[in-house]
């Protein structure tokens, strides 16, 4: 295996590693209730994907009205 003549300095390792940049994640607006979220994935917002509705998300009241059902229970 063939050796190495001449070492690089750290600097210019980091120059040529300046190019490798992570980009932003792609947010797209939810048709139905027009906030942000991920393209071809249900809105974690209101549950609609396409104009359906796919899966119904609980706001945090019902949540604590589950809850406190639960608990009052026999």
């Amino acid at each position: 295996m063939p050796k190495v003549k001449h070492r690089h300095s750290k600097a210019r390792g980091r120059k040529r590693r300046t190019h490798y940049k992570a980009d932003a994640p792609v947010g797209v607006k939810c048709t139905h209730c027009g906030k942000t979220k991920k393209p071809s994935q249900v809105c974690p917002y209101c549950g609609y994907f396409k104009g359906v509705q796919v899966m119904k998300i609980e706001t945090i009241e019902e949540r604590k009205e589950r809850r406190d059902a639960k608990r009052t229970r026999p």
